[in-house]
C-alpha cells in the first residue's frame, strides 16, 4: 500500500498532468518579466481575485513576507492574530527582516477579531508609539482548525481599517477552501484586501509556488521587495506551469477534500476514548485526541508501520492535526479509521467493532 500521509496538505505531490505540463512549459527570464508562462498565471491570478496585478514567488512565506515589507515602513506595527502563520510560524520575519512590530491580538473561538479590539489596538498619532499601518487576516484560519472566515467579517475588517487609513493583508494560503466551504466566488473573499497572498503547494497540489495579488502599484514594489528577498528565478515558467493548472482545475475539487476529512472525523469519533473538535469540521483538517491510556509516540510508531503518517506537537502529545488532500481518497479515510479504531480497541483490552462502512 502506498503511504497515506495526514501530516498537511504541504506533502501532496504533483499529478501526473502537472508534470507533462511543467516538461512543455513555455519558459524565460522572468527577472526580465520575459516568461510567458509566469505572465499567464499572474494574469490568471489576478483576474481570478478581481484585483489589477499579481507577483509570482517561491514560496507562501516570502510573499507573505513580501507584503508586509511592501505595506509597511521601518519602526511601524501591524496587527494580526496570535494564532497566525504569519505571527507563529515565519519566525517573525517582519521584524527580522523589515523592524517592523507585530501586534497579536486573541481571537474568538472561530478564528475572528473581536472588532472592537481590533480598534482599540489601532495606535494613537503620538511621537511615542509605532504607527499602525496593517491588519493581517487569515481565511482559511490555520491556528481554528481550517475554519473558513466569511465575506461579511472581511468586509467588515475592511471598512474598519480603511476608517483609519490602515491596508488590509489576506494570507490566503487556502483561501480556496475557504472559498469551497462557503460556496462563494473567491473574488469576494478578497474584495475588502488590499494584498492576498494565495500558496500553490497546499491541497492545490503544485510542488511549489505562491501568488501576491493587489493593485498594479503595490505589486511593482513588491516586485523590488521579492528581488530583495531572493525570490527573483529565471525560466520560473517551468514551476509555474504547474501552479496554473492548479489555479485552473484543482481549486474546483476541493470540496472532495473537505468530504473525506468528515469522513474521517465522523469515523474517528466512532472510536471509544478519542475526541474529536466538531466545531473545526468546516474544510480539509481534524482535530483529535487519544485516550489517556495511549502513548502518543508508540501510537504514531504503530500508525507508520501501517503506512499511515502523523504528527503530533510532541513525541508523548496525545493531540493530533490530519489534513486531507488530492491524495487521500475516502478509500484510505476508511483504512485511516478502521487501523486506528483496532489499535485502540486492543490496548484499551476491548474488542474492535466490526466496520459500519
Amino acid at each position: 500500500m502506498q503511504t497515506i500521509d495526514l501530516r498537511s496538505d504541504t506533502v501532496s505531490h504533483p499529478t501526473p498532468e502537472m508534470r507533462r505540463v511543467m516538461a512543455e512549459a513555455a519558459v524565460g527570464d522572468d527577472v526580465y518579466g520575459e516568461d510567458p508562462t509566469v505572465i499567464e498565471i499572474q494574469d490568471y491570478a489576478a483576474e481570478l481575485l478581481g484585483k489589477e496585478a499579481a507577483l509570482y514567488l517561491p514560496t507562501a512565506t516570502m510573499a507573505n513576507t513580501a507584503a508586509v515589507l511592501t505595506h509597511c515602513a521601518r519602526g511601524d506595527e501591524l496587527i494580526v492574530s496570535k494564532r497566525a502563520h504569519i505571527f507563529l510560524y515565519e519566525q517573525g520575519a517582519a521584524a527580522q527582516l523589515g523592524g517592523v512590530n507585530m501586534n497579536p491580538l486573541e481571537v474568538q473561538f472561530e478564528g475572528t477579531f473581536v472588532l472592537e479590539e481590533v480598534e482599540k489596538a489601532i495606535r494613537a498619532d503620538d511621537p511615542h508609539f509605532p504607527r499602525t499601518s496593517l491588519i493581517c487576516l487569515e481565511n482559511t484560519v490555520h491556528g481554528r482548525g481550517g475554519t473558513p472566515i466569511t465575506p461579511e467579517y472581511t468586509a467588515q475588517v475592511g471598512a474598519l481599517a480603511k476608517k483609519h487609513g490602515l491596508k488590509v493583508h489576506l494570507d490566503g494560503a487556502r483561501l480556496f477552501n475557504a472559498a469551497a466551504a462557503l460556496k462563494v466566488d473567491p473574488k469576494v473573499l478578497a474584495a475588502p484586501a488590499d494584498s492576498i497572498q494565495l500558496c500553490l503547494s497546499k491541497g492545490l497540489c503544485a510542488p511549489v509556488g505562491a501568488l501576491l495579488v493587489g493593485t498594479k502599484e503595490f505589486i511593482a514594489r513588491a516586485l523590488r521587495t521579492r528581488k530583495v528577498l531572493g525570490g527573483g528565478m529565471r525560466q520560473a515558467g517551468v514551476i509555474a506551469a504547474a501552479g496554473l493548472l492548479a489555479l485552473r482545475e484543482m481549486r474546483n475539487r476541493l470540496h472532495e477534500d473537505h468530504h473525506t476529512a468528515a469522513i474521517l472525523a465522523q469515523g474517528l469519533a466512532d472510536i471509544p476514548g478519542i475526541v474529536v473538535e466538531p466545531a473545526f469540521i468546516r474544510t480539509n483538517m481534524v482535530f483529535f485526541s487519544l485516550p489517556e491510556t495511549i502513548n502518543g509516540a508508540t501510537f504514531v510508531s504503530a500508525m507508520q508501520d501501517k503506512n499511515i503518517i502523523l504528527r503530533s506537537g510532541a513525541p508523548y502529545f496525545r493531540h493530533f492535526r490530519i489534513v486531507t488532500h488530492y491524495w487521500i481518497t475516502p478509500e484510505r479515510a476508511h483504512y485511516v479509521v478502521e487501523t486506528m479504531r483496532e489499535y485502540i480497541m486492543r490496548h484499551q483490552g476491548e474488542t474492535a467493532p466490526a466496520s459500519t462502512h
